[in-house]
């Protein structure tokens, strides 16, 4: 939420050091853009990654190239290499910590790395940092430098702009914002998987995720995300009013994701080196990640706040929803009845077999679900061809097509579908239907009758030991939370709800 506020809030403030006559207009323009890249979401990201190489590319040719005269006018600032001025500003003062706050501003992006290197692979994050991001950025950072101390006693502002040409200073705010949608597209893009990945490992409600590329699995969209997105970032400028005042709240963001990714390499990394070499690496981390979150801890009130209140309230939806539905789940599986049992209360009931086939999902792969049980004793029928499906999300992030379903004749016309998914993919029913017939389920998918159970939730209940404003929490998004059926890829003409009540 504070990437797109920030990085189009510093880009189009660049207008202010051209013409300061425009700076009435800087928060529109900025809201314009946000407002605009949120509205093209829906159509994909693929056209859009297709320009974003080339524009990241400019955009740091560009800042390269204006900052390296500077160098040459001001060479003294190659001293800045010389570690001993850094080690003495930092520990012979408390200034010297607290300035580590906004020294982080040079580094952000460096935690989204650890992101890229799933998406790219080692070799490409390799090639791109030390041939153009790193020397530009040092390129950079030293012509702002050289600039400072070419003005000695000056009150400088905007230091990245100042520093570019006059003749300039249009194209280079363009170039700006246009690095600023690729620095936005990205943030969203991955909250876009993020959120998918949470739904799958159960600690979100099922909300609608619209595919939007045939080719490649992972462009997605998520309508609810997105508006929410924009309207956080719409309030962030409109409550910060500047880049700079939203530096605090983007420190503690940035600092914070970084002890947090150090913590989870310990926990990680110790299953491959052993506590001793992970625990000395996750400290030399560790050491530099909090030094940097705590000097931007003293910034709580102007700002900071607003990233740790958000991730407060994030914290308790996930936490909510993952307790509810294991509270529903261990309901369901105390309603489960052992498939033996099922099938011999048929038996006894003369329940008539009709001509067809009947799917129902089934929480877990043991017994015979609750909502098959609920509607053979209402119906006092049964279709001829039962499947009983399961779908289990593992903690990897894709399954092999080889071990992803398993199908089990469980006699008297019952089937077992067991489907197997990684937390990056998305599960659909009717494909899976599909596949299996290959591997031996005698059923037409396109015309079998699916029963998905749909659970009434009662926070009024005493099964669970939740919190009361918990289970408030967790029935009101279990009422929101889209149908099992539409998030499965099920056609609605071939989808019969039975509805459960719980209280939990």
């Amino acid at each position: 939420t504070i990437t797109p506020a920030i990085s189009v809030l510093s880009a189009v403030e660049g207008l202010e050091v051209a013409t300061p006559a425009i700076k009435p207009l800087v928060i529109p323009l900025a809201i314009g853009i946000i407002v605009a890249l949120f509205m093209v979401q829906k159509r994909g990201t693929g056209k859009i990654g297709a320009a974003f190489g080339p524009a990241v590319l400019l955009w740091f040719i560009s800042i390269a190239a204006v900052a390296a005269p500077w160098i040459i006018r001001v060479p003294s600032v190659l001293f800045a290499f010389d570690p001993r001025h850094g080690a003495r500003l930092l520990f012979e003062s408390w200034h010297g910590f607290l300035v580590l706050g906004s020294v982080v501003l040079c580094i952000t992006g460096g935690e989204a790395l650890y992101a890229d290197l799933g998406h790219f692979g080692i070799r490409p994050i390799r090639m791109a940092w030390y041939a153009v991001v790193f020397p530009a950025l040092l390129v950079s950072y030293l012509g702002q430098g050289a600039y400072v101390l070419s003005h000695p006693g000056q009150s400088i502002g905007n230091t990245f702009f100042q520093i570019v040409p006059e003749s300039m200073l249009y194209p280079m705010v363009a170039i700006a914002t246009v690095a600023a949608v690729v620095a936005s597209q990205a943030l969203i893009s991955g909250v876009y998987s993020l959120t998918q990945q949470a739904i799958q490992l159960g600690y979100l409600p099922r909300m609608t995720v619209v595919h939007t590329s045939g080719e490649i699995e992972g462009r997605i969209y998520v309508p609810f995300v997105n508006s929410a997105l924009m309207l956080i970032c719409i309030g962030l400028v409109l409550g910060f009013q500047g880049s700079s005042s939203l530096a605090a709240a983007y420190g503690i963001a940035v600092t914070g994701a970084m002890s947090v990714t150090s913590i989870l390499f310990v926990a990680t990394m110790r299953r491959q080196w052993g506590n001793l070499w992970a625990g000395l690496l996750g400290a030399l981390f560790l050491s530099i990640d909090l030094a940097f979150l705590g000097a931007n801890l003293t910034k709580f009130t102007s700002g900071g706040w607003f990233p740790m209140a958000l991730g407060g309230v994030l914290l308790a939806i996930m936490t909510s929803w993952f307790a509810g539905a294991e509270a529903v789940r261990r309901n369901h599986n105390a309603l489960n009845m052992p498939l033996s049992e099922f099938l011999q209360e048929l038996s006894e009931k003369h329940t008539t077999r009709v001509p067809g086939a009947a799917v129902f999902l089934a929480r877990d792969d043991k017994g015979a679900p609750p909502t098959l049980v609920h509607y053979a004793n209402h119906a006092h029928s049964l279709h001829e061809r039962v499947v009983l499906v399961t779908i289990q999300t593992g903690r990897v992030p894709r399954i092999a097509e080889s071990e992803r379903l398993e199908v089990q004749d469980l006699g008297n016309g019952f089937m077992r579908v067991l489907a197997r998914f990684g937390f990056m993919e998305s599960p659909n029913i009717a494909r899976l239907l599909n596949a299996s017939e290959a591997l031996g389920l005698p059923i037409d998918a396109d015309v079998a009758t699916v029963f998905v159970g749909h659970s009434s939730v009662q926070p009024s209940g005493s099964k669970s030991t939740m919190a009361p404003w918990r289970k408030r929490l967790f029935a009101f998004m279990n009422r929101n939370a889209q149908p099992a059926a539409l998030y499965y890829g099920l056609h609605p003409e071939q989808v019969v709800e039975i509805g459960v009540r719980i209280d939990i």
